[in-house]
């Protein structure tokens, strides 16, 4: 099972890096896009109100992108933490420990397919 960690923690750890790199760079460009807008550069301003409209849905948009990035970051921290306290892998709700195909597939995954399942049902 140590080389299953060492192999999960590579695979957290390269998603992580990943994810942190979009998630700077939708950042950076929604900070930009404020800026100018802050700024009143007329030569910016959209005048059209499908211009206005289309702004405004891209900006929630990347709210929302930087939104999912930043839970997934958490979600890879959660589960490296989990490697360190020796709960990586065991499901939250039934303790069982998650299968080993479905942590290849979503190595910071918190339940088992059985749980995440009725999860879903119940959530609707």
């Amino acid at each position: 099972m140590k080389d299953d960690f060492a192999q999960f923690k590579k695979l957290l750890l390269t998603l992580r890096g990943k994810l942190v790199g979009k998630v700077d760079s939708m950042q950076g460009e929604a900070l930009k896009k404020s800026r100018q807008d802050a700024s009143g550069d007329l030569s910016n301003v959209p005048i059209h109100m499908a211009d206005v409209g289309t702004d405004n849905y891209e900006r929630d948009l990347m709210i929302e992108l930087i939104e999912n990035g930043e839970e997934g970051l958490r979600n890879i921290d959660t589960a490296l933490e989990k490697m360190d306290d020796g709960s990586y892998g065991v499901c939250e709700i039934c303790s069982k420990k998650i299968n080993k195909e479905r942590l290849k597939a979503v190595p910071y995954a918190k339940l088992c397919i059985d749980c995440q399942r009725e999860e879903e049902i119940d959530n609707g």
